[in-house]
């Protein structure tokens, strides 16, 4: 009897389990409901507090102090990185990436940008990464004032609370991928940490399949006067900033301009929320950001990498930026007080969901292809992977949906082959793309054909 209680916590546990569907396709694994059950809004609220502790996270405050600023805060950080380390036997890698920045209209002097990253690495695919990010900084009315108290507790500790909170979770697994959680310098000066870690990884080698940016997850309380703790908008951009001239000419004539890579990113977590999170709708907003403003994901998508933001539904612009005061009967400030820990524990959950199954998918769908002009038929092919890559595939899956439908509606299990036709369906009707599912049931986000939809090798 003790070994079989044993045989199934350790069945509970382990991504290796699988089942089979009712098309022979792999069966779906049961950790994203424990994973989002794992999430802890008191110690999401204990980080928060912690980083509002801290006075000021502007980019231009104190950085000597222990107790003020962005550098006692950004140590802090990277502690907790490491204590997180140390309980998973160091499964992750912490160290800083910075560079120096001046003569910028928010950053006029010589500044240290200083990004706190811990990579969680893949056993099999390890270069191929997922990252969550939430930014360090914090401001008040003046973009330049470093030394007023800043408590910034949504705008965006709570982003960073989030991060370290997926790390805790997540790094109780193994994956085959690998997973980076990012705290980010500089975005109120100017999306600065972003950049820097962008060319970083790109030096490196690394290749970033999709960015998780999370700003200001935790306010339920807009100023348009609604409350609302059931909803999140993800924003994603249409077409690739870096798409070239003849990339733009294929897409006029087979279309992807809402397939992005961070397009289809957008639906695969909006499809996260729908399975493993209670109460919780993702609005897809077709747009790279808020109207006019930016975050931390732009700079990775400006190098090609596929990145979203995720954050609250109604916004409070009162606690936004503001300098601490009282005026007309309003507070203004961006205090501890206004953070909802519940629902910026259920954003976190649907973070770490979403990076544990894509981590635990197999490698992404490459050099996805379409044909099926003028025939009662549309074939997509693509590149398997080989070696040690590919020893979690399971096969395939084919998706395809109305032209005007925002998420996948039709799919196909195809197994493990690198081109499939799929007859009496017709390519002038329909959109398609391809996901890779692997042994444990984790599927990738769909890939889109064509240039337009790619994630990249």
């Amino acid at each position: 009897m003790r070994c079989y209680l044993i045989l199934i916590l350790l069945s509970a546990l382990s991504f290796a389990a699988t089942a089979q569907t009712a098309d022979g396709s792999p069966g779906t694994y049961t950790p994203p409901h424990q994973i989002a059950a794992a999430v802890s809004a008191d110690r999401i609220e204990a980080d928060i507090a912690r980083l509002v502790s801290f006075g000021t996270r502007h980019t231009l405050s104190e950085t000597q102090s222990d107790t003020r600023g962005i550098g006692a805060a950004r140590r802090w950080i990277e502690a907790e990185f490491n204590r997180i380390s140390a309980d998973c036997g160091n499964c992750l890698e912490v160290f800083t990436v910075a560079d120096f920045v001046e003569g910028q209209t928010r950053i006029p002097n010589r500044t240290e940008i200083v990004n706190v990253i811990a990579i969680q690495r893949g056993l099999q695919d390890p270069h191929r990464m997922v990252l969550m990010s939430g930014d360090i900084d914090s401001r008040v009315s003046d973009p330049l004032n470093g030394t007023s108290d800043s408590p910034g507790a949504n705008d965006n500790a709570s982003g960073v609370a989030g991060t370290l909170e997926a790390a805790r979770v997540l790094s109780k697994y193994q994956f085959a991928g690998s997973i980076v959680y990012a705290a980010l310098s500089g975005e109120e000066q100017g999306l600065f940490g972003g950049a820097i870690l962008a060319d970083h990884a790109l030096a490196q080698g690394w290749r970033i399949k999709a960015v998780l940016n999370n700003d200001m997850i935790g306010n339920i309380k807009g100023v348009d006067g609604v409350i609302d703790n059931s909803t999140a908008r993800v924003f994603s951009e249409g077409t690739r900033a870096t798409e070239t001239p003849e990339e733009a000419r294929i897409r006029r004539f087979t279309g992807g301009e809402v397939d992005s890579p961070s397009r289809n990113l957008a639906r695969y977590v909006d499809r996260m929320a729908d399975q493993y999170i209670t109460n919780l709708d993702v609005m897809m907003i077709y747009r790279l950001d808020r109207f006019g403003r930016g975050g931390h994901h732009r700079p990775f998508n400006d190098k090609g990498m596929p990145g979203i933001r995720i954050m609250e539904t109604h916004e409070n612009y009162t606690q936004q930026h503001q300098d601490l005061r009282s005026e007309d009967g309003i507070e203004y400030g961006d205090v501890l007080e206004a953070v909802d820990f519940d629902y910026a524990a259920k954003l976190t959950a649907l973070n770490a969901v979403s990076l544990a199954s894509m981590a635990a998918a197999p490698a992404f769908p490459a050099n996805v292809q379409i044909q099926g002009a003028v025939q009662p038929s549309t074939t997509l092919s693509w590149d398997r992977p080989t070696g040690s890559a590919a020893e979690n595939l399971a096969g395939y899956r084919i998706y395809w949906r109305l032209t005007d439908a925002p998420q996948w509606t039709y799919s196909r299990w195809v197994g493990d082959v690198g081109s499939f036709t799929l007859d009496n369906v017709v390519i002038d009707n329909y959109y398609f793309g391809v996901a890779s599912v692997a042994e444990n049931g984790a599927e990738s986000p769909v890939v889109f054909p064509g240039p337009a939809g790619s994630f990249g090798d």
